[in-house]
């Protein structure tokens, strides 16, 4: 029997002593945004670093940051072999509403197929199965691939501090390719790889008038309504074909080429799935663009929130002095944030009247990033997803944003291996989130194939 063949059946006779072990794991709430869940982090911290220990990684540290800490380990004994960093995130996300789940957050609880936790598919479960493929691995013997672990506390805070670690330790993560566990597939019979991810610009507009609000009967029509020149505004940032108007926003945007086209093309999800999964009446977006291609492959712009006036029960006739929106704008590789913050205030100077002011606040900002199909370790990540699910994958675009991609390609000029088993229905970041088992326990299998199988490539 091969190592490959030996540690597939040791995970399979381990599976209930996985499912036990992982559901210990999510019963630490580690909510990074929560000052009061800080003992939970460094919890779960030097858990995992008691994972890595047991497996016998070494160099295994909890490294500190100006927040939580990063926990690191190496194998570095597989002499000729590539060297692969593994990224992976063990924060969790708050758990509000807590009266709509069904059972308490942080008491795994199994209910058919299915775990249900905060944190089980964003990423717990994802890092756990990868850590269950090292330790199948560690028991035939010598692992087949050098590793190094990069494992971050701050994720779902946006990973503050994720950068200057990587460029103080810059020669301790150098490395021949990336496996970030942080990923999903389309359904549990059909397997995917994510080879791009849109970046993020998100900001705040204020439009202020009145000095103070005013008397809408009294002074309306005699001043303009800064909620009124907001929404015009705001409605000025699309045309009738669903294109943003930001001067030059489209500048740095890749045209879709019909060999890329065909492949995206590829993804079952059709015009009804979208709209079964968002109860919208009906789809919208720009013209000449499928909605797969527009959800992965073009950039976009959105009001996330709007803020004025009166909102309360009743009326109250009231002309509000000021009113806010805000904006996030999803960007696709070789878009950046610093040129669609000068564009939005480019925009904002050519059509904002002279009857409000305004000021932008920029919040949150992350590049995109793009792979290429065709290496090595994504041919690999494809081959071991075709071996276990009996179905080659399908590969996409991703509409939203894994910021530590991008970091990770500038900085240390590898690409990332999204290879992940979340599912679009897991409901991440929501109540009840879950993670169906059978994909669990494949994605170890899976890891297992893709740790020996990248094995046998040139680093």
């Amino acid at each position: 029997m091969t190592i490959l063949d030996s540690a597939l059946q040791c995970a399979r006779n381990n599976q209930e002593a996985h499912l036990e072990e992982l559901q210990r794991f999510l019963a630490i709430p580690s909510i990074s945004t929560l000052t009061a869940h800080k003992p939970d982090v460094e919890h779960a911290a030097r858990w995992l670093a008691d994972q890595l220990k047991s497996m016998d990684i070494d160099n295994v540290e909890v490294m500190p940051t100006g927040g939580h800490p990063i926990v690191y380990g190496e194998w570095l004994r597989a002499e000729g072999k590539p060297v692969v960093l593994v990224y992976g995130h063990y924060d969790v996300q708050p758990a509000d509403p807590l009266d709509e789940w069904e059972t308490p957050p942080f008491e795994p609880t199994v209910r058919g197929d299915e775990l249900y936790a905060r944190g089980v598919a964003d990423m717990k479960g994802q890092i756990f199965a990868l850590l269950k493929a090292v330790g199948a691995l560690h028991q035939q013997g010598p692992l087949p691939v050098n590793l190094k672990f990069l494992i971050e506390g701050e994720e779902e805070v946006g990973s503050p501090h994720l950068g200057e670690f990587i460029d103080a330790h810059r020669e301790k993560l150098d490395c021949d390719a990336v496996l970030n566990c942080d990923a999903g597939i389309l359904t549990p019979e059909q397997p995917s790889i994510t080879y791009a991810l849109r970046g993020l610009a998100y900001f705040e507009l204020e439009v202020r008038g009145p000095s103070k609000d005013l008397h809408s009967g009294l002074f309306g029509g005699v001043v303009h309504n800064p909620a009124q020149a907001l929404c015009e505004l705001l409605a000025g940032m699309h045309d009738d074909q669903g294109r943003v108007t930001l001067p030059g926003f489209y500048d740095k945007v890749r045209d879709l080429g019909d060999e890329e086209r065909a492949v995206l093309a590829q993804d079952p999800t059709t015009d009804q799935d979208w709209l079964q999964n968002t109860g919208a009446p009906a789809l919208w977006g720009e013209a000449g663009y499928t909605a797969t291609e527009r959800v992965g492959a073009r950039p976009t712009l959105d009001v996330n929130g709007l803020i004025s006036g009166f909102t309360g029960e009743g009326s109250k006739t009231v002309l509000p002095a000021k009113a806010l929106a805000k904006i996030s704008m999803r960007l696709v590789a070789d878009q950046n944030s610093a040129d669609v913050h000068q564009q939005l205030l480019a925009y904002l100077r050519k059509n904002a009247p002279k009857t409000i002011t305004w000021e932008v606040r920029e919040l949150v900002h992350g590049d995109g990033a793009i792979m290429n199909r065709n290496a090595p370790a994504i041919r690999v990540a494809a081959e071991a997803l075709e071996a276990v699910f009996g179905a080659a994958p399908v590969f996409k675009r991703e509409g939203g944003s894994i910021p530590v991609v991008a970091l990770l390609q500038q900085k240390l000029g590898v690409d990332t291996v999204m290879l992940g088993f979340s599912l679009p229905t897991s409901g991440i970041h929501g109540p009840n989130e879950k993670l169906h088992l059978p994909c669990f326990f494949r994605g170890i299998e899976t890891y297992i194939r893709f740790l020996t199988g990248i094995a046998h490539h040139k680093p």
